[in-house]
């Protein structure tokens, strides 16, 4: 079977067990973990093409603008 080419942006966070954990904005659902970089981008090969077999709808990629941090203060309650 050919596949046609595809290239999603993923975010890759760092948990307090130092796990990395990767998730794909455009597909709900699509995320996984690994002990280093190499190994949870491998792991979210994989998990996207187990995305889009099981997805039927078209999924389109978005365009990558930045990722940006914001500082929300938490209510603190007495």
């Amino acid at each position: 079977m050919e596949k046609e080419s595809m290239e999603f942006n993923v975010l890759i966070e760092q948990d307090e067990d130092g796990i990395y954990i990767a998730k794909v904005p455009e597909i709900q659902g699509c995320y996984t973990q690994g002990k280093s970089i190499g190994e949870v981008l491998e792991r979210i090969k994989e998990a996207i093409e187990v995305c889009l077999e099981g997805d039927q709808e078209n999924i389109n990629p978005l365009k990558f603008i930045g990722i940006q941090k914001v500082n929300v203060g938490k209510p603190i309650f007495h």
